[in-house]
């Protein structure tokens, strides 16, 4: 029996052991999946905080509910151990670790290398370990199996090798970790049917592509996509301001044709992990060679600058007021990214919470599902801080994050300068501005 034939069999009998490292936003939804599927589970994850609470049985991310985690714990399907030796167990390994980027905006790989290095003493032969994270077309291969063959062990004779770009989008109603397709390529036709068998027992659809770097490349045109149009938006929306057109109403009434267009929001900054930084991984990678990718530079300028946008907007709000952004007390609605999770990940509050503050505003924020900020490595000065009471106590109050919540904002009974950049409040009044 060959070793594809081997890891095949024991995936297909759920004999296999799946373990994931990293249990983020990505990790823990897709190993849960796993041990709710009959698979022994094993989650590996640096932050000692996460896997003691997933040892109680406790949730700390809004949208898994913690019964879910009792169920995989209590069926002894699912551990988190401590340290990395329980991967010598592990017929498959999955890396679902943060790929940010540095001060430069280059990528920054350092968890990816920390990840595989952590796993060198304790792969084995016969094993298939495959990238997860958001990256550059070329980080499987250049930096994943070098590292991984410091254990002697070699790519496609030992060992297989793969990458599946995670296509999660937390609290979504209408697609969950198994609705969503999954994009598979690999390093070798043996190590693609392997890796295609073991997504095939928790997710809908597998879509085989030729190789690593193609199957990198498709998760960095899925998000470069949605940078490019949502930048084009904010230019309009800007542009349209001007003009006295409202953007919304235009997308609104363009979205009801039914075929070529897609609708697309504009907003105070890009969040997330993976639309303001994904497009960056592929500019960076394209300079190697000598490729200069002015539209998704351009994108990236608009979207950086909503930020300064939305500051513009307050200031003139402000000065409808006979205020000046210095000495006013600021409260800005959502640190999530996103409206209704609790994922502050590039969060454009952090920004717009700074430029107030050098411009001399005390800048408060309230976020239903983020009562802390924790600490971030870009904006360590926060960490600490608490979620404000939302008050009549604000020279202005700028909605950052659409959550329900704030869709029924009181502005007559509040009496406070509101700006909207998500169009959350749609009630016409004197005291509501947009952005």
């Amino acid at each position: 029996m060959t070793l594809n034939d081997e890891l095949y069999q024991k995936i297909e009998q759920k004999k296999a052991v799946v373990g994931v490292i990293g249990l983020g936003y990505v990790g823990l939804p897709l190993i849960l999946c796993f041990a709710e599927k009959g698979f022994k589970s094993i989650g590996f994850d640096i932050d000692t905080k996460k896997t003691a609470l997933l040892m109680r049985g406790e949730s700390y991310i809004k949208h898994i509910p913690a019964e879910r985690i009792r169920k995989a714990m209590d069926s002894g399907l699912f551990s988190t151990p401590a340290g990395f030796a329980s991967a010598a167990e592990c017929d498959a390994i999955l890396i679902a670790v943060p790929t940010p980027l540095n001060k430069n905006r280059e990528p920054d790989v350092q968890y990816i290398v920390a990840s595989c290095e952590a796993i060198v003493p304790y792969i084995r032969k016969g094993q298939l370990i495959v990238l997860e994270s958001s990256t550059y077309p070329g980080t499987t291969d250049e930096v994943m199996i070098p590292i991984l063959e410091k254990s002697g062990l070699k790519v496609d004779n030992d060992f297989f090798a793969a990458f599946s770009p995670e296509r999660e989008d937390p609290a979504n109603k209408d697609y969950r970790t198994e609705t969503i397709p999954k994009v598979v390529g690999a390093t070798s036709p043996e190590g693609l049917k392997v890796a295609e068998k073991l997504y095939q027992q928790v997710i809908v659809r597998t879509i085989p592509v030729s190789s690593t770097k193609a199957a990198e490349a498709t998760k960095l045109l899925e998000n470069t996509f949605r940078a490019i149009n949502i930048a084009l938006v904010n230019e309009l929306k800007m542009t349209f301001m001007k003009m006295g057109i409202d953007i919304w109403e235009i997308i609104d009434a363009a979205k009801t044709k039914p075929f070529g267009f897609m609708p697309f929001y504009p907003g105070p900054g890009l969040g997330g992990h993976c639309i303001p930084v994904d497009p960056f991984y592929l500019t960076w990678k394209a300079r190697e060679y000598g490729v200069s990718t002015r539209f998704i530079e351009l994108a990236g300028d608009i979207n950086t600058s909503m930020p300064d946008f939305v500051i513009h907007r307050a200031m003139e709000v402000l000065n409808d007021c006979h205020k000046s952004v210095k000495g006013s007390r600021i409260l800005l609605l959502g640190l999530a990214y996103k409206s209704n999770i609790d994922d502050d990940r590039e969060s454009p509050t952090y920004s717009l919470m700074e430029k107030l503050e050098d411009l001399g505003a005390a800048v408060h924020y309230n976020d239903p599902y983020i009562p802390v900020i924790k600490m971030t490595r870009e904006y360590a000065k926060f960490a600490g801080r608490t979620s404000a009471a939302i008050s009549h106590n604000y020279d202005l109050i700028i909605i950052v994050t659409a959550h329900d919540e704030y869709k029924s904002l009181d502005i007559q009974k509040l009496q406070v300068p509101i700006l909207d950049t998500r169009n959350t409040i749609r009630q016409a009044h004197p005291l509501l501005y947009k952005a």
